[in-house]
């Protein structure tokens, strides 16, 4: 998702959207990027993609960059276009896919742009159209969200259009926005635990398996080791480092371990299963303390100054 700095529209007039998905398409053709939804409101975008062999990074790169000289020139302006960096998350695709392409599809009804579903099946600022049959854009892989539906394109269209309709009623999702296993958990009802964190829209394990696959090697991060942390968060609470591994019900000791966990399995990235071993509980016991030291932490400098010193 990329909004515009201070909010303010990215694009004045139809030609300004033509010109960005012109952009858009070309990019997705070239570098070979899947586009599976896509929206464009006033002062801001949304994106549903699966890069291939170019980077995320470069790819939205090349798109906001390209765009924002076209517009400063077609309205004579200077400066930046964008607010800060575009917000990004993955996506555990077999679970939530579907569900980022109806809010990805619904925005332009929800934010009142068009004033039905009807209408939407033919704004052409936004994929629904595209999947739909109504519009056309070269670089969407529409005919892929359709046959998650049905493998004939006509039941597919009924079938996809019905749960776009089913949405309509459900209102804003921001839990679809920000990612994480708590919004992972709101979208499908469940009351399983697991690991969880903010840029990740997926289950415990998707969750832990990519924080593994992307744990950097050969880094200070990536030495630092567990006891450290407990030395560190048993300074600051006060307690002797065995406590945290024995448990105990002190507000004292579930804050430390809260804190612990957060800072251990979210700031660091050691995997929840590590850190279950080592504190003797389950790694859903690891879960729900993380979830409680988020706020601890956040209330507590000291513990951002343990971050500090362990990536230094």
């Amino acid at each position: 998702m990329v909004r515009g700095i201070e909010k303010r529209d990215i694009f004045l007039d139809d030609d300004d959207k033509a010109l960005f998905i012109e952009r858009l398409s070309k990019l997705l053709i070239a570098t070979g990027t899947d586009c599976l939804a896509w929206a464009l409101m006033s002062n801001h975008f949304h994106l549903l993609l699966r890069p291939q062999s170019t980077k995320l990074s470069v790819f939205m790169r090349r798109l906001l960059t390209g765009y924002a000289v076209v517009f400063n020139l077609r309205h004579h302006r200077s400066g930046h276009l964008f607010q800060n960096r575009y917000k990004s998350i993955v996506c555990e695709e077999d679970s939530y896919l579907l569900e980022l392409v109806r809010y990805i599809h619904l925005n332009p009804l929800r934010v009142g742009l068009v004033d039905s579903l009807d209408v939407l099946d033919s704004y052409k600022w936004s994929g629904h159209a595209v999947i739909m049959g109504k519009g056309s854009f070269a670089g969407q892989n529409g005919e892929e969200v359709l046959l998650l539906f049905d493998n004939r394109k006509g039941s597919a269209c009924k079938k996809y259009r019905s749960f776009i309709e089913d949405g309509i009623c459900q209102g804003k999702r921001d839990e679809l926005v920000g990612g994480g296993l708590r919004r992972s958990l709101k979208i499908s009802g469940s009351d399983e635990y697991g690991s969880y964190d903010e840029r990740i829209l997926g289950s415990g394990d998707f969750v832990e398996r990519l924080q593994q696959e992307t744990q950097p090697t050969g880094t200070a991060m990536s030495s630092v080791s567990l006891d450290e942390i407990i030395r560190h968060v048993s300074r600051i609470f006060s307690i002797e480092p065995a406590s945290l591994r024995q448990g105990g019900k002190r507000k004292d000791l579930s804050d430390a371990r809260g804190a612990l966990c957060y800072i251990a399995v979210i700031k660091i990235g050691i995997s929840g299963a590590s850190v279950a071993r080592t504190l003797n509980v389950s790694r859903a016991g690891v879960c729900l303390a993380a979830r409680r030291g988020e706020e601890i932490y956040t209330m507590t400098p000291e513990l951002h100054d343990i971050v500090v010193t362990l990536q230094n």
